[in-house]
């Protein structure tokens, strides 16, 4: 089983980014998915979430109407598509499966898959 992300990187404030995670080894289809961020000494936060048929989407507070979570099952990836970046945005960026992913899990213990992150950074 793998999840792996892709797309961080270094960003100026109100500029977008377009993270990925491909996942291998599960039925990603059936699986509910998440993306919880982590900054710099502070704990994870759960950001988004998307249903199975990807027709129900929640967000934080902090990113709603910035961030958008996709997913496509043909082709077994998650997405989040992040505008008006923020500085407060920086973060190592987790993709997550099923588990507490539509009840804002944070934790990996709290999911069935964890992946490995990938860094966003938000700065001028």
């Amino acid at each position: 089983v793998q999840l792996v992300e892709s797309g961080g990187g270094m960003v100026q404030p109100g500029g977008s980014l377009r993270l990925s995670c491909a996942a291998s080894g599960f039925t990603f289809s059936s699986f509910d998915m998440s993306w919880v961020r982590q900054a710099p000494g502070k704990g994870p936060e759960w950001v988004s979430a998307i249903n199975t048929g990807g027709g129900s989407t929640y967000y934080a507070d902090s990113v709603k109407g910035r961030f958008t979570i996709a997913r496509d099952n043909a082709k077994n990836t998650l997405y989040l598509q992040m505008n008006s970046l923020k500085p407060e945005d920086t973060a190592l960026y987790y993709c997550a499966a099923g588990g507490d992913a539509l009840v804002g899990g944070t934790l990996p213990i709290e999911y069935d898959y964890w992946g490995q992150g990938t860094q966003v950074t938000v700065s001028s």
